[in-house]
């Protein structure tokens, strides 16, 4: 067989069991609509299988009387390599070619033995999707008549698509407000823990202007104290300074008077001030001076004369 049998039940399986439907607007029918539709096409799907089956039966057939007529055809070339082994040797290369072509039929019928397998499988897996479908059918037939019964005692809507419909827009509409309350509460917990920051950075601010007040109140107590002493202090410097400046007054009042003596004593004419008491005791300080060398030198004077020695024994 020179044709490709696996790309052939290949192309007719997806022909006959793998055709699409036509699409349809799903949402615009009704469940018993629908109900239907896929028992249409589970029917057509059985009947598709059946023609499959009875197609590969027939081919199955056709390669076992094939297999059939390889091997009686492997048994003549066998006895002629006996009787011709000249000639074989001659046409080598045909025999090799013959012998390609048996391996190929071989394959080939070990690869539709796996497809036969393969359709086997796939039928068990179509035949228990097939009960799912209609269990899972059965099961939600309930809900189908319990929304018929819904539907005829509500004149709002007029399908239960309708309804569904409705169910699914407050359903979204309840995820949205979910989400809406998590990030809400997420806000005003992120809004708690910035209060909550936000009041112990006051406490810590309190706590710190507390304690700066406790060290002002201190240094106020401090400075009070040292204000204290300073006044006690100034008033001791200013009575300190009263005396001075009394003393101060009489040291002047008799420089002056001392001045005014040696001035009138020893007929010296000033122009000195007489609030200058610098410039008086200056004057007086050499009035002194002059008192002094006199003194000395009339000492000297009275020591080199008789007379005052003789006065001086007596």
């Amino acid at each position: 067989m020179e044709f490709d049998l696996r790309e052939y039940f290949r192309a007719a399986f997806e022909d006959k069991l793998l055709v699409k439907m036509p699409e349809r607007e799903d949402d615009f029918l009704t469940p018993a609509t629908r109900l239907l539709e896929k028992r249409r096409e589970m029917v057509e799907v059985e009947q598709a299988l059946n023609s499959q089956k009875e197609e590969f039966q027939m081919k199955t057939e056709s390669l076992q009387q094939r297999s059939t007529e390889l091997e009686h055809k492997e048994e003549k070339l066998k006895d002629s390599l006996f009787k011709f082994d000249k000639f074989l040797k001659e046409n080598d290369s045909k025999r090799k070619r013959a012998m390609r072509k048996a391996a190929e039929e071989r394959q080939l019928a070990i690869q539709k033995e796996r497809e036969f397998l393969r359709l086997q499988t796939e039928n068990a897996q179509l035949k228990c999707r097939k009960e799912a479908l209609l269990h899972r059918q059965e099961k939600n037939s309930i809900y189908q008549r319990y929304l018929q019964r819904v539907l005829e005692g509500t004149d709002e809507f007029q399908e239960v698509q309708e309804m569904i419909d409705r169910f699914n827009t407050l359903m979204v509409t309840q995820e949205k407000l979910l989400q809406r309350e998590v990030k809400n509460q997420e806000k005003i917990e992120k809004e708690k823990a910035q209060l909550l920051h936000y009041q112990e950075e006051t406490r810590s601010q309190i706590l710190e202007q507390n304690n700066q007040l406790a060290d002002l109140q201190g240094s106020l107590e401090k400075a009070r104290a040292e204000v204290l002493q300073w006044e006690s202090r100034w008033a001791q410097i200013q009575n300190t300074a009263a005396e001075n400046t009394l003393r101060l007054g009489r040291v002047r009042m008799a420089t002056l008077n001392l001045f005014q003596i040696i001035t009138k004593h020893m007929h010296i004419k000033t122009d000195i001030s007489l609030e200058d008491t610098e410039e008086q005791l200056e004057k007086v300080k050499i009035c002194f001076m002059d008192l002094e060398a006199i003194y000395k030198d009339l000492k000297k004077t009275d020591q080199l004369s008789p007379s005052s020695a003789i006065l001086t024994t007596n």
